[in-house]
């Protein structure tokens, strides 16, 4: 019977995540490309260096170490939760303890991790409700993002707990056992008095709940600032290769321009049915590309990036933070929308509707936010296809830049001077 129960939930906890996978996957075809994605060695030393070994994190040496621990014991604990499904599906005890030596380790890791984790948990918590963290605040966040924060780690201390009151427990009720429990062992004999059926109920109680909390907190994350426990490994591996600051052309753009410079070449080269773009840069969801939205779904809102910005710690209106969560708040009240009708409109844009033309031009572009964000999130990109929009579209660049643009349109030169007076300065 139990084994039916479980497999009855597990079908429901993947049916419901299939569901939300579906939506997201609706929503990143509503996307537009960004660049080709190749030189995969590259790729994944990255991967490996910025999402496994967590080095950009370490910049902030306190709390980097505790988040990389958390995300460490993790990845140790993610096994012991397989073995949990193969043991509820086979009905089986401890079912990976074929694995010997390495099943040792896991399980050894896996224990120590969860009372680390638990207590790094609600030194978390303190730091979010009682200490006074500025980038862990903002006017962008609001009191659904605290509690989101904070529902989540609840959830995860929870697990911790349920993990540990397993392994006690198991230990508790056999003299022989499979793997090695360093902290647990010695918590175990603590209860070496209660009765055979209290412990099993215990260590039952334990095993149901650790279980079910992950089936919910799986099918939570979707919809929590918490899907980077997803999505941060593929945003670091599919992050931009090219050095930080080089600005790409629009493909739109150089056809444009080969196009009045060599029309006949240009319309040769141009593939067939290829047609004007519908848009410059960025105005609203629709216009976004999937870097964009997978950066959005990544971002853990740590603040990071909007700490080390030049403009906001001068206190401009501009917050990096800000905009990629914009970017996820603006597709889930659009996108859906736009699945089933792709000419909707809200009458509300990025623009002006979530995003400020004074935060747009508030970027120096100096990319201290991307350099430090630890999943790689490219924010001044995002920004500059902003300003492509504006400029490009409306003209609606500040006046010191149309100064500009007009000088370079009459004189070839940013300069107010004409050519013939250019060289006057060397009189």
């Amino acid at each position: 019977m139990s084994q039916i129960v479980f497999i009855v939930l597990l079908a429901i906890t993947i049916g419901v995540f299939a569901y939300s996978a579906f939506r997201i996957y609706q929503l990143f075809k509503l996307t537009k490309p960004a660049y080709p994605v190749k030189d995969f060695g590259k790729r994944i030393k990255r991967t490996v260096v910025n999402a496994f070994l967590q080095e950009r994190i370490f910049r902030n040496p306190i709390a980097g170490f505790m988040h990389a621990m958390v995300f460490w014991g993790f990845l140790a604990i993610l096994i012991g939760s397989i073995e949990m499904v193969v043991d509820g599906i086979a009905g089986t005890d401890r079912a990976l303890s074929v694995l010997g030596v390495f099943y040792d380790i896991i399980m050894a890791v896996g224990d120590v991790s969860a009372y680390i984790i638990a207590l790094f948990v609600v030194i978390f918590i303190i730091r979010r409700t009682i200490l006074n963290i500025k980038r862990l605040h903002g006017k962008e966040l609001t009191k659904k993002n605290h509690a989101d924060a904070l529902l989540a780690l609840t959830m995860i201390f929870a697990l911790m707990i349920t993990l540990a009151g397993m392994n006690i427990f198991y230990l508790a009720e056999h003299s022989s056992f499979e793997g090695i429990y360093p902290v647990s062992s010695f918590i175990a004999p603590l209860f070496s008095e209660m009765s055979s059926g209290s412990i099993v109920l215990l260590h039952d109680i334990s095993w149901w709940s650790h279980i079910l909390l992950i089936f919910v907190f799986a099918n939570i994350l979707p919809y929590s600032k918490h899907f980077h426990i997803f999505m941060s490994i593929p945003n670091v591996f599919f992050s931009r290769l090219t050095p930080l600051g080089k600005m790409t052309n629009m493909d739109s753009i150089t056809k444009e321009v080969k196009l009045m410079m060599d029309p006949e070449t240009a319309f040769a080269a141009a593939p067939e049915g290829d047609e004007a773009p519908a848009r410059f840069g960025i105005l609203d969801a629709e216009d976004i590309t999937w870097k964009n939205y997978i950066d959005s779904l990544a971002c853990t809102q740590c603040g990071r990036c909007t700490s080390v910005c030049p403009a906001n710690i001068t206190g401009k209106e501009l917050s990096p933070r800000k905009m990629i969560i914009d970017i996820r708040r603006r597709m889930k009240a659009k996108g859906p929308h736009l699945v089933k009708d792709n000419s909707y409109s809200d009458d509300i844009t990025l623009i002006r509707g979530l995003i400020s033309e004074e935060e747009i031009w508030a970027c120096t572009t100096c990319n201290a936010c991307a350099k430090e964000c630890p999943l790689n999130i490219d924010h001044p990109t995002f920004i500059l296809d902003l300003r492509r929009y504006l400029v490009m579209e409306e003209s609606a660049a500040p006046a010191e830049l149309n100064a500009i643009f007009s000088n370079i349109e009459n004189n070839g030169a940013p300069w107010q001077y004409s050519n013939e007076d250019r060289l006057n300065w060397t009189e």
